[in-house]
């Protein structure tokens, strides 16, 4: 069997299959094996999450990762990690990084490759893929090679300066699959015009718990100015629902009752000035812009109760709006992929090509920030490598 592509979730399919006596090769374009894996979690690897649930992912069908979920969870990653003895911490919101270096995920992976049979081959693109009577012929920068089996997991199209690209899609059309729109996910959001204008002079500062919201969705986490929009966890987790010309809300005070604790302050600190009073839970420069765009700051015994209220009210409900992403450029992950109305929920083998899988990115299942989208790397390729 071929699998193409030697990320997560291709070298856990590997891994799977290989220890099922199944000879495996596995081909990259790239020069060495699991790239994202090394530069996750500022190279920490933030390998799963504790808290994953099939609600925890976007697809067209909201069902279908739930079979691979269930069947490959976040323990069994962590027992291998166990196993190999890497130490790792639960940073926050269950997600876990190892204590080192992304780089003993990466060990891990070859070295379970390894005693499974696994043989890896790097800096070798695939040029063209066709089936033939064995299975697949499939011609490579190191000639052809002919597979029974053929896994696609070569990604997606975020990060592109790695080498991604959109061969798994090609691959999917070709054998009569349709691939459903894709876009960047988990990606800074930007600003124009006098949107722009007000807030780029922020760049850098940051908001340790604010709670961005898309409809009903929201998230709450921290965010970051930057020289060109927003960004952070709390809006890399709202962009994946952010479309263009969608109301951006930014409740900037989660913490806080606003109206009651600025009530408070006036009688606490009447002399005091509201940029002032505010400097005590915003950024002071965030909170000096907030006074000069939209809240003439005066001393807090001039404000009337109903003043108050509504300033409270604005800081609970603050409006952003955004004009695009930053793209793939930036994005952790791709939304969209390959649609899952053409695989097996169970063993993601195409229904229309026996013997052709689609793991990992690639497929229309994308998680959210926080260790979501290695889990489900681990628990598709795992799927696939039980059968293939």
């Amino acid at each position: 069997m071929l699998i193409i592509g030697a990320g997560a979730a291709g070298l856990m399919c590997a891994i799977a299959a290989g220890q099922r006596g199944r000879r495996v090769l596995v081909v990259d374009h790239a020069n060495k094996v699991g790239k994202k894996i090394l530069m996750s979690g500022g190279g920490r690897c933030n390998f799963t999450n504790l808290g994953v649930t099939p609600a925890s992912y976007l697809s067209a069908n909201p069902h279908f990762a739930k079979s691979a979920l269930a069947r490959y969870t976040p323990s069994d990653f962590i027992a291998l990690v166990e196993k190999h003895r890497i130490a790792y911490h639960e940073k926050e919101l269950g997600q876990l990084f190892c204590d080192d270096s992304s780089k003993q995920i990466v060990r891990m992976l070859l070295d379970e490759c390894q005693q499974a049979g696994v043989r890896i081959e790097t800096s070798c693109g695939v040029e063209r893929v066709r089936r033939s009577q064995e299975g697949f012929s499939v011609i490579t920068a190191r000639g052809e090679v002919h597979a029974e089996s053929l896994v696609v997991a070569s990604g997606g199209l975020s990060i592109p300066s790695m080498g991604a690209s959109g061969l798994g899609y090609d691959i999917a059309r070709q054998h009569g699959h349709a691939v459903l729109p894709v876009r960047a996910g988990l990606v800074p959001l930007t600003l124009s015009g006098k949107h722009q204008e007000h807030y780029q002079d922020l760049a850098g500062v940051a908001l340790p718990a604010v709670e961005a919201s898309v409809g009903k969705r929201s998230f709450r986490a921290g965010m970051l100015f930057t020289h060109r929009g927003i960004s952070g966890p709390a809006i890399l987790q709202i962009s994946s629902y952010w479309h263009a010309g969608d109301d951006l809300r930014i409740d900037l005070l989660p913490d806080q009752e606003a109206a009651a604790w600025l009530s408070a302050q006036r009688v606490a600190r009447p002399a005091a000035e509201l940029k002032n009073v505010l400097a005590d839970v915003l950024p002071k420069r965030l909170a000096q812009r907030l006074c000069e765009l939209w809240f003439e700051s005066r001393p807090m015994r001039q404000y009337r109760e109903a003043e108050l209220a509504n300033i409270g009210a604005q800081l609970h409900d603050w409006p952003m709006v955004a004009s695009g992403t930053e793209g793939y450029r930036t994005a952790e992950v791709t939304l969209g992929g390959v649609d899952t109305d053409g695989l097996s929920s169970s063993t993601m083998q195409s229904k229309l090509v026996p013997g052709l899988f689609f793991i990992g990115e690639v497929v229309d299942v994308t998680g959210w920030l926080g260790g979501y989208n290695f889990q489900w790397a681990w628990a598709s390729g795992q799927a696939a490598g039980e059968v293939v």
